[in-house]
């Protein structure tokens, strides 16, 4: 059986690393579910193993989360957001920094997957009525996204079970965590700004016309959003589960004459919640086997463990750029038992700024170029790499540096 559990591990690590299998119409969420069927079908699990490999309360956290981001696309925020950045006066390089400022700090309250699918297609049509090159905006809104949301432990889904399994703090993981994505918001300007001077228009005009579009459609629904982000907030400040304190949240929201809880619910993404799901399934049962804990054992004599910045941090690259963020996060969860608290602000920093890296980093990078697409635009690999790349580098290097420099992790 143990043979079994390998091969249904590396083959499903294998479809995170290329996205999907050689010949099949499958993805990701694909993959990590069917070698969690196989693992239960061919007993290598039982029904109650699998359930117990699964960590509840992560995936509900982030349901309640998604509920109330989807308070705010139905209230047209996101939409009125998108419209006002492309529409925003001034020179090309005031609306990059205006890009970069709106999608990190949306990214830090909400998850950045959202915000991103959210935002991409309008900023495309706003920027083709300007004229503008939307590549350099469009890799600005993937990496501000991803740098926002790696202040704080709600704004994407490797944090957010990293803080729940680790149950850290809300505040002190602001404090480790903030300065660097700050630092790594204004790497994001400064390096997409020198690359791209000289050459933000492309002379191509779509002729849309997006002054009708109000900052918010529905007001009341927006404030009502609003009010559940801040209750939302204020009881992440207390010991209250974090998990139950999004779903009362998102129970609230649900009670609404105006916004249908279809449509709510609807918005939530499945995809990423069976993902997360199957991974936990097929790398707890690896886990569960003598093999995981004698690899754990042989790092550990070697000196391997990733609970310093000199092996965590190409680590986190690797793995981020390879499999990606999220399934490295719940691999290393899942065969490192207790890691300090220091090695777990580490690692949803540096996974997180690691997925700006390449297209395939993160989910918010993947997203950015598909909606774009949709909408006619194409985000190429290499100009995102050309970028990417020296944001990563730069980024992850102040990350370290800021890491060693408050004691959470020696190098």
């Amino acid at each position: 059986m143990l043979d079994l559990i390998l091969a249904v591990f590396i083959a499903t690590y294998l479809g995170m690393a290329f996205g999907r299998w050689p010949g099949l119409a499958i993805d990701r969420t694909g993959i990590a579910l069917i070698g969690a069927i196989v693992l239960v079908a061919a007993g290598a699990l039982t029904l109650e193993g699998a359930a117990r490999a699964i960590d509840l309360p992560t995936l509900l956290l982030l349901f309640g989360l998604m509920i109330v981001s989807a308070q705010y696309a139905a209230s047209g925020f996101y939409d009125g957001v998108a419209a006002r950045v492309a529409r925003m006066g001034g020179s090309p390089r005031k609306l990059l920094a205006g890009v970069i400022a709106v999608a990190g700090g949306l990214s830090a309250l909400l998850a950045n997957d959202i915000v991103v699918f959210a935002m991409t297609p309008l900023l495309c049509v706003g920027l083709r009525q300007r004229g503008l090159n939307p590549t350099p905006y469009l890799i600005a809104l993937a990496c501000a996204a991803n740098a926002g949301s790696a202040a704080t432990l709600i704004g994407n889904p490797q944090n957010i079970l990293i803080g729940q399994i680790g149950n850290l703090d809300f505040v002190a993981f602001l404090g480790y965590c903030a300065v660097p994505a700050l630092l790594a918001l204004a790497v994001v300007f400064a390096v997409i700004a020198w690359q791209w001077r000289g050459r933000w228009t492309d002379g191509v005009s779509d002729g849309v016309d997006l002054s009708a579009i109000p900052l918010a459609r529905d007001k009341r629904q927006f404030a009502k959003a609003l009010a559940a982000t801040g209750v939302l907030l204020l009881l992440f400040f207390t010991d209250a589960p974090r998990e139950l304190s999004a779903l009362a949240v998102a129970a609230l929201l649900l009670l609404s004459r105006k916004v249908s809880s279809r449509e709510l619910v609807g918005a939530v993404d499945y995809s990423l919640l069976l993902l997360f799901a199957g991974l936990f399934v097929v790398t707890g049962a690896l886990a569960a086997t003598p093999l995981a804990a004698e690899a754990f054992e042989g790092l550990a004599a070697a000196g391997w463990l990733p609970d310093r910045l000199a092996t965590l941090t190409p680590l986190a690259l690797l793995l981020s750029n390879t499999i990606g963020n999220v399934p490295a996060v719940i691999l290393l969860l899942k065969v490192w038992p207790a890691p300090p608290d220091g090695a777990l602000y580490g690692l949803a920093l540096l996974s997180t700024l690691a997925g700006n890296l390449l297209i395939a980093g993160s989910l918010a990078n993947i997203i950015v170029a598909e909606r774009a697409a949709a909408a006619g635009v194409t985000l190429g690999f290499a100009d995102h790499a050309k970028s990417g790349v020296p944001i990563t580098l730069i980024s992850m290097a102040f990350a370290a540096i800021w890491l060693w420099i408050t004691g959470a992790l020696p190098f």
